[in-house]
């Protein structure tokens, strides 16, 4: 029941078609590894809407590209959430690198590399010129640690070590991952296996140190 002279609140559906189809738009030319496909007019342009609609939907470019890291973060939130908690700590961090080798030639991933690519590096630059898309990417790092955490639940670990593994995997990763798509001499599964026993034995070192 409402009150009186106040008019329900009813969903804009439109609006949120609108939305939906700028962040699909922004996710595909994104992915396309083009430089100059991050940029809000130019986005805005494929899908036939104006400036005007992105300020509208998003307040400007930072929030365009602050709501395309939220999407692909949605994508992937369910991703690594079931853990078996009676694997060994082998067969943990294999499906850890085995994931994130699959994961990271997605659309998702190779949009979020072009669009971070284009971004300062410099991380209060970035603050200060892209405040929220800043605040997505923190919390992104913040998701990552929490999903190795739950990872190694259970586990006789180091959490220091867990957090120093946390924060190399996603660039080994990718180095491996590139050496993938520009073909490469060496062995990739066998560099999967050697980051995978290099990991090992690192934590399980804090086990028997401790």
């Amino acid at each position: 029941m409402t009150d009186a002279g106040v008019a329900p609140q009813r969903t804009n559906r439109r609006g949120d078609a609108s939305r939906e189809n700028m962040l699909e738009a922004a996710l595909k030319a994104l992915a396309t590894g083009d430089p100059g496909a991050v940029s809000a007019n130019r986005i805005a342009k494929q899908i036939g809407a104006t400036w005007g609609v992105v300020q509208y939907q998003f307040g400007d470019a930072d929030g365009l590209w602050a709501a395309v890291l939220h999407r692909t973060a949605e994508h992937r939130a369910d991703v690594f959430e079931q853990t078996d908690a009676s694997a060994p700590l082998r067969q943990r961090v294999a499906d850890i690198i085995d994931t994130l080798y699959d994961g990271l030639t997605a659309t998702d991933s190779k949009a979020i590399e072009n669009l971070r690519a284009a971004l300062p590096r410099d991380p209060s630059e970035l603050e200060r010129l892209y405040p929220r898309t800043a605040a997505e990417l923190q919390s992104w790092g913040r998701g990552w640690l929490a999903t190795c955490q739950n990872a190694f639940a259970g586990l006789r670990v180091d959490p220091a070590r867990v957090r120093e593994v946390a924060t190399f995997i996603p660039g080994a990763m990718r180095g491996i991952t590139s050496e993938r798509q520009i073909g490469s001499y060496f062995d990739l599964d066998m560099a999967r296996r050697g980051l995978t026993n290099a990991i090992v034995a690192y934590l399980e070192a804090s086990d028997s140190d401790g």
